[in-house]
């Protein structure tokens, strides 16, 4: 027995020994994993205090404020253009970005963003480009420039905040100041910017410029007024800019320039730049002048200023009056035959040197008299005739009719006249209205043996007005079928049905002579071609 209990015993040792050896092992163990997990999850950075993001609260200034108010007035005009000829408000020049000068206004520019060109001699594919605006009535009234919508054959606007995407009608515009008034229906009352005075504009004011650069809607920047009244030498008459240094860039063009106040002083129009983009000099058209236009617009459908018919030059040397022997005036150059101005018996070499017994000291004076002068009233004019002191009543015309054969002026006229050919017609399909035409009026308009029916009306936002068609095109074709009646359109019609191609072979006319001076018609042939809408 003695010898069972020893092993009963040893094995007993034995076993507490083992336990012991491995409760020594799991405590080492434990600790050694524990040194090196408290060596892995030790700080990086200990004596780094960990940052936090305090609670949203928003620091408000006096640009904040403005522009949360002013950027749902703005607005991202996209100008759809094909480069083709037009006879509307619009004239087919070169590019901006493509036009050349002298080394002193090289770098002027007007600042349209613009994406692609059309090949010269074919009818090129639409391409787009941007500009900017606002609206300054709450019915959808928006200002901008002429350049942004002069070759537009369809415009579109996008409001901020607002997903839809409008499409816009151009009520007039006026390429002397560059302004072009559009109108959008939103079906609802839009915000609208105020109208500040721009005479009340001194440099060093802030100003800040609202639009959409390079496409980029909404944009705001801010900067001070840097000038007022600059006359730039490529600028029309009655263009004295207000200059800033505001960042604005290629699609600026028809914004807002602002005051700290949040009311409009002037349209962003024009950059000095020899890069292309900003430079530090920015130029607007003084909102002061933009309201008048504007205002003659939504009366005249354009803007209507008076005139008295004579030139003279702007730049002229003060040794010029000195010689005359007087100190202030206007020297006419030239007096424009059967205008107001001959009429009355106003000569070359005339020196105005008052109007109304108002002392006028240069030609800005006397073109902002006469031009706010309304159409048929009459004006005293004082002038110095070889030393002798002279009054004539002038009576106040038209600018555009008086200078109705300038060149210049003749391009810009509304439209062109076509010799017997009347405004009625028919209303069809695509949203035209359209008249067969007599033997007699084909060989007034010189058609030779072509046929077809003239177009009297387009309807803004029709399918037609959205290819291109205009009024005063004649309409050859539909898909290669002829038309020369109401009939043939309406059979042609009725085997078409939406979603299907369409192709009109349209002729244009055109004239002969920028000058008008000349009764000939003559034509561009293309086609006008797009989808039938889904849903009518």
């Amino acid at each position: 027995m003695r010898w069972y209990q020893n092993l009963k015993q040893q094995k007993l040792l034995s076993l507490t020994l083992l336990v012991f050896t491995m409760s020594v092992g799991i405590l080492i163990g434990t600790l050694a994993s524990g040194s090196v997990s408290a060596a892995r999850g030790q700080a990086a950075a200990p004596d780094a205090t960990p940052l936090t993001v305090p609670p949203a609260a928003s620091s408000p200034n006096e640009f904040t404020k403005l522009a949360k108010m002013a950027e749902p007035a703005v607005v991202n005009i996209t100008a759809e253009v094909t480069g083709k000829v037009t006879t509307s408000r619009r004239r087919t020049v070169q590019p901006d970005d493509d036009e050349e000068g002298g080394d002193e206004m090289e770098m002027f520019r007007r600042f349209f963003g613009r994406q692609g060109q059309g090949a010269p001699n074919v009818r090129p594919r639409p391409r787009e480009a941007t500009g900017s605006g606002f609206i300054v009535d709450k019915n959808g009234y928006i200002v901008t420039n002429f350049h942004v919508v002069e070759r537009a054959d369809s415009l579109k606007v996008k409001v901020s905040g607002d997903d839809r995407e409008y499409k816009a009608k151009v009520i007039g515009t006026d390429w002397e100041s560059d302004i072009a008034v559009i109108h959008i229906d939103a079906g609802k009352s839009l915000p609208y910017l105020k109208m500040g005075n721009s005479d009340a504009v001194q440099v060093g004011d802030w100003a800040v410029a609202i639009g959409s650069p390079f496409g980029l809607a909404a944009t705001v920047t801010a900067g001070i007024i840097s000038a007022t009244g600059r006359d730039l030498p490529s600028a029309e008459q009655f263009q004295r800019f207000i200059q800033t240094d505001a960042a604005i860039n290629p699609g600026n063009s028809g914004g807002p320039l602002m005051n700290i106040h949040g009311e409009v002083i002037g349209v962003n129009t024009a950059i000095a730049t020899q890069s292309g983009g900003y430079q530090g000099i920015g130029f607007a058209l003084p909102a002061n002048q933009m309201v008048k236009v504007y205002n003659s617009i939504i009366q005249y459908g354009r803007a209507k200023r008076g005139s008295i018919g004579i030139s003279w030059n702007k730049n002229e040397k003060p040794e010029v009056l000195k010689a005359a022997g007087v100190t202030n005036g206007v020297l006419v150059t030239t007096v424009t035959p059967k205008g107001p101005a001959e009429k009355a018996g106003l000569r070359a070499e005339d020196v105005i040197v008052a109007i109304n017994g108002k002392t006028i000291k240069n030609g800005d004076e006397l073109v902002g008299i006469v031009s706010d002068t309304p159409v048929d009233n009459s004006l005293k004019i004082t002038v110095d005739r070889g030393g002798k002191k002279m009054d004539f009543n002038v009576l106040v015309q038209d600018r555009l009719e008086v200078f109705k054969d300038d060149e210049k002026f003749a391009r810009h006229r509304e439209d062109v006249e076509v010799p017997g050919i009347k405004p009625e017609g028919t209303p069809a399909k695509f949203g035209i209205s359209i008249r067969s035409m007599s033997p007699q009026e084909k060989d007034t308009l010189k058609l030779g043996d072509e046929r077809g029916v003239y177009v009297t009306r387009v309807e803004d936002t029709s399918f037609a007005a959205e290819i291109g068609i205009q009024e005063r095109d004649v309409i050859v074709s539909v898909n290669r079928q002829p038309v020369t009646s109401l009939e043939d359109l309406r059979r042609v019609q009725g085997a078409l049905k939406p979603g299907d191609a369409v192709a009109f072979r349209v002729m244009r006319p055109i004239p002969a002579a920028a000058s008008r001076k000349s009764s000939e018609v003559t034509y561009q042939t293309f086609f006008a071609a797009g989808t039938l809408p889904l849903k009518e």
